[in-house]
């Protein structure tokens, strides 16, 4: 990786223009199939460009030679179709691209295409067939389905690419969307029109995104290590299938598999160093709807302190006109125009905090006026302290006593160290609240290790099998769970 890469001398070479286009026709010709091209015919195709109006043959081998030099073609010689003395004479050469520069040139067109905005985009089905390709793996590597060697290498290489087109678009599309000139289109009264498809598109794409994460995320931590290794198998297999002239690599690719699988993973699940990318997702779809929601308010409110209010003076002077009598304009100035003359006192304590209420129906509130001047200081009265230590042992004991019921409850469905769901009778509903709160804080953890309120150590085990947890408050359908409560020794390793 630290070695100097010369294939790529030809982008900044002195005459890179002419390199550009010799490479660019031979990865033209590499897309057609056609591997090998002699200069006669890249000759001609550069004499069809006007740039090259002026390019000798000469100068045309010179390239060639440079471009040979630095590892972009590959020259191999003609011998037996010479057609004239002078033909054979001078060495003919034909010539055929390396990947290195079928690599440069095919990320050179996707960013001419791209141009000087970020792209990406926030695709739901990504997610979706992500998902159809990880049932497909769960069930292969449980041995629920049975497929070819070819076809699991392909299930592979489709959550591989449905994985690495997330990543790339939605970090370019959130790239995007917060680069400058987004941010100067959003403060233009243009956007207006495109905000509620920007809201909608953002708003279903986030609906999409928690449906299908947490069903991805299940998938996830339901699949073992031991049974992948049995789909990584199958995968390996059709992979040494591949003819190759070289020499096949005696390491196993078992590291590779499960080290991309661990990055889907942390993507998704997080890790001990880090919160997921995918709840990382969701904080910024939901910040870019808050912002877009801002920035449509500050265009509404300067819109409305801009908007001219002449029609509605008009109106109001017709209807002042309209009134037979002073004493009725006088009852629709006060509903029109408030009560001249009036002094308004602030008061900071509120007996209520309904917006509608009439202010006749509230109870007076005194006002204290302070004088403004620079000596003044208020009277301040030395206060008690009160003992409060009965009420907090009081509040200790009772706390404690809590904690004391809910351990003897659970006590009771403890067998063995274990609790297992599926053999409960009908349970306490504060007994089946703790039990879930233990499931959503062990589906946080990647060993599922938790330390619960009772202080115990606790592995949480879950499984694909449903069953229906019955409780004094109704029933409940939920995946089968085990709990073992771990000595000490056990938590420790």
């Amino acid at each position: 990786m630290f070695k100097r890469v010369k294939e790529a001398t030809y982008l900044t070479a002195d005459n890179a223009w002419r390199y550009r286009a010799i490479l660019r026709f031979f990865y033209m010709q590499h897309e057609r199939m056609r591997e090998f091209l002699l200069p006669e015919e890249i000759y001609e195709y550069l004499c069809s460009l006007e740039e090259f109006e002026n390019y000798s043959e000469e100068t045309l081998h010179s390239d060639l030679d440079s471009l040979v030099k630095w590892g972009n073609l590959i020259a191999r010689q003609e011998l037996g179709k010479s057609k004239t003395i002078e033909e054979f004479k001078k060495k003919r050469f034909r010539y055929q691209c390396t990947p290195y520069t079928v690599e440069f040139e095919r990320m050179l067109i996707g960013l001419e295409g791209m141009g000087e905005t970020f792209g990406g985009s926030l695709e739901r089905t990504q997610f979706e067939r992500l998902h159809e390709s990880l049932r497909k793996i769960s069930q292969i590597a449980n041995k629920q389905r049975t497929e070819s060697n070819e076809e699991s290498a392909q299930i592979w290489e489709d959550l591989l690419t449905y994985f690495r087109q997330i990543q790339k678009n939605t970090s370019d599309y959130f790239a995007y969307i917060n680069s400058e000139e987004v941010e100067e289109q959003m403060q233009t009264e243009a956007f207006l029109i495109y905000k509620d498809r920007f809201t909608t598109y953002l708003r279903d794409f986030i609906i999409a995104l928690q449906a299908t994460a947490l069903q991805i995320q299940d998938l996830l931590v339901s699949i073992e290590n031991e049974a992948l290794q049995y789909y990584f198998d199958q995968v390996m297999k059709h992979q040494q299938q591949i003819f190759r002239f070289q020499e096949s690599d005696d390491r196993t690719p078992y590291e590779d598999f499960f080290g991309k699988w661990e990055s889907i993973q942390s993507w998704f699940l997080g890790d001990e160093f880090r919160e997921s990318e995918y709840d990382l997702l969701q904080q910024r779809t939901n910040e870019s709807i808050r912002r877009i929601t801002r920035v449509v308010q500050h265009l509404g409110e300067r819109h409305q302190h801009f908007r001219s209010r002449r029609k509605d003076y008009i109106h109001l002077s017709k209807w002042f006109d309209s009134l037979k009598t002073v004493e009725e304009a006088h009852q629709l100035s006060s509903v029109v125009f408030g009560v001249f003359e009036t002094r308004h006192f602030y008061i900071d304590q509120l007996t209520t905090d309904n917006i509608y209420a009439n202010v006749w129906d509230e109870e007076p509130m005194e006002h204290e006026t302070k004088p403004i001047v620079r000596r003044y200081k208020e009277k301040t009265k030395a206060g008690a302290l009160t003992d409060r230590t009965r009420e907090k042992e009081e509040m200790i004991e009772q706390h404690l006593e809590s904690r004391r019921m809910e351990q003897q409850l659970i006590e009771k469905y403890i067998r063995d160290d274990k609790i297992h769901v599926k053999q409960l009778p009908i349970i306490e509903a504060s007994v089946r609240k703790m039990m879930l709160t233990w499931i959503g804080k062990a589906m946080g953890k990647k060993d599922r290790v938790i330390k619960t309120e009772l202080g115990r150590r606790v592995k949480v085990v879950m499984t694909n099998e449903r069953i229906m947890l019955r409780a004094e408050d109704g029933d409940l359908e939920m995946p089968n769970a085990t709990f073992l409560f771990l000595t000490e020794k056990e938590a420790i390793e």
